[in-house]
C-alpha cells in the first residue's frame, strides 16, 4: 500500500485522558496513522490513567470515538503509539500510513503545518447547558501553518516551529498551547515530527517538535519494527528527506546588528516595512507585536505617523538581541510571499552584509 500524502482532517485525533485519585485529566492531540494506530506525544498518556480515548470529527457528521491502549511509549523522543481497542465504525474507510520525511541539518527553511486542539481554542457552547445553566465548553481545532528553520534547537534535537501566536494569553501561569502536544508536523506532504512542547521563554509564536529522523537512534529495534508494521515508518536506512528540503536558504540573521545603528542605515528597511499591508493596520500591527518578545511592545515609543512608529519598533528591537529576526519572521508568516515582503528581505540582506 502506497503512503498517504499530507494532513487529512478526519484523521486528526483528540486524545482524552482520565487519571485516578481525582487528578485533573489531560487533553492532547494525535493522528491516525493506521486502521487501529494513533501517534501522539508520550507525556500526554504517561503515568497512571483510568481511561484513554480518542475522538475524531467532534460534533461533525462523521464523529466517532474509541478506547485505546498504549503499545509504545518512548519518553526520550516524547513519542507514543496508541492502539484502538474498539471496532471503528463501518463508515470509516481503511487508511494508508503517512509518508515520513527527514529534515536535514542544513541552512534551509521549510514550510510546515499541524492540526490539534490547544487550550486557547476553548469555546463556550451555549446550545448545551450544564445543570446550573452555565454553557458547556469544547475545544475547537487549530490548523497552524508556519516555518521551521532547520538549525534551531540543535542541542535539544527538536524542530522549532515559528507560527502565529495566540492573540492573547489570559492565563499566564498556563500555556495557551496546552493540548497541542501530539499533533504531527507536515512538510511537503511528509510527516516530519510530533509536537512535544511550548517553551515559554521562546514566546507565544514558537513550538517544539521531536524529529522523525531522531526516532531511529532512540528506539529499540523492536520498537522500530512496531512502528514499521503499525504506522508505516520506514525501516532504518529507508527514510527520505522531506520534499522541499532543498528549498531557499534561511534569511540572514540580524541578531548581531549594533544597538546604536545610525538612522540613515535603518531607514531603507523601515521604508520597506511601511509598505507591508498588515503593518498599516493597527490591529494587525498589535497581533504582530504580540507574537514577539513582550519587551518590544512595552518599551517602544509610539507615534501616530506610520513611518516613525515602525522606526520606533525597529530601533527598540535592536536593544533586545534576536527580536528583529522575530519581527521579520512574523511579517513573513502574516503576509506570505509578496513583493512587499521580498523588498523587506532585500533590505535586511543588505544590512546583514554590512554589519553581520
Amino acid at each position: 500500500m502506497r503512503a498517504a500524502e499530507g494532513l487529512e482532517a478526519a484523521r486528526v485525533a483528540e486524545v482524552l485522558v482520565e487519571r485516578p485519585g481525582g487528578s485533573p485529566g489531560r487533553r492532547g492531540s494525535g493522528y491516525r496513522v493506521g486502521d487501529r494506530s494513533v501517534l501522539t506525544a508520550a507525556h500526554v498518556v504517561a503515568g497512571p490513567v483510568t481511561s484513554l480515548r480518542v475522538r475524531f470529527d467532534a460534533d461533525l457528521p462523521g464523529e466517532w470515538s474509541a478506547d485505546v491502549r498504549v503499545v509504545l511509549l518512548a519518553e526520550a523522543v516524547d513519542l507514543a503509539l496508541l492502539e484502538i481497542t474498539t471496532e471503528p465504525p463501518e463508515r470509516c474507510p481503511a487508511v494508508e500510513s503517512p509518508r515520513y520525511g527527514a529534515v536535514p541539518e542544513s541552512d534551509v527553511v521549510l514550510t510546515v503545518s499541524a492540526m490539534g486542539f490547544p487550550r486557547f481554542k476553548l469555546r463556550d457552547d451555549r446550545m448545551r447547558l450544564l445543570d446550573d445553566g452555565a454553557p458547556s465548553q469544547y475545544r475547537d481545532s487549530c490548523h497552524v501553518s508556519g516555518t521551521v528553520s532547520a538549525l534551531s534547537n540543535r542541542r535539544e534535537g527538536t524542530l522549532e516551529l515559528a507560527v502565529l501566536a495566540p492573540r492573547e494569553d489570559p492565563e499566564p501561569e498556563r500555556s495557551p498551547w496546552e493540548g497541542m502536544s501530539g499533533a504531527v508536523v507536515w512538510s511537503g506532504g511528509a510527516l516530519v515530527g510530533v509536537i512535544s512542547a511550548h517553551h515559554r521563554s521562546d514566546g507565544l509564536g514558537r513550538l517544539a517538535a521531536h524529529r522523525v529522523e531522531h526516532w531511529y537512534g532512540a528506539l529499540s529495534s523492536a520498537e522500530l519494527e512496531r512502528l514499521h508494521v503499525d504506522a508505516g515508518l520506514p525501516l532504518p536506512g529507508g527514510l527520505a528527506s522531506a520534499a522541499g528540503a532543498e528549498g531557499p536558504a534561511a534569511p540572514p540573521s540580524l541578531a548581531h546588528l549594533p544597538s546604536d545603528l545610525p538612522l540613515r542605515e535603518l531607514m531603507p528597511l523601515v521604508d520597506a516595512l511601511t509598505r507591508v499591508p498588515s503593518l498599516k493596520d493597527p490591529g494587525s500591527l498589535a497581533l504582530l507585536l504580540a507574537s514577539i518578545d513582550g519587551e518590544i511592545a512595552a518599551n517602544r515609543p509610539r507615534d501616530h505617523r506610520l513611518r516613525m512608529d515602525i522606526y520606533g519598533i525597529v530601533h527598540t528591537c535592536l536593544r533586545y538581541r534576536g527580536t528583529l529576526d522575530q519581527l521579520l519572521e512574523t511579517v513573513r508568516l502574516l503576509e506570505g510571499p509578496s513583493a512587499e515582503v521580498a523588498a523587506v528581505d532585500r533590505e535586511a540582506a543588505q544590512l546583514a552584509k554590512r554589519y553581520c
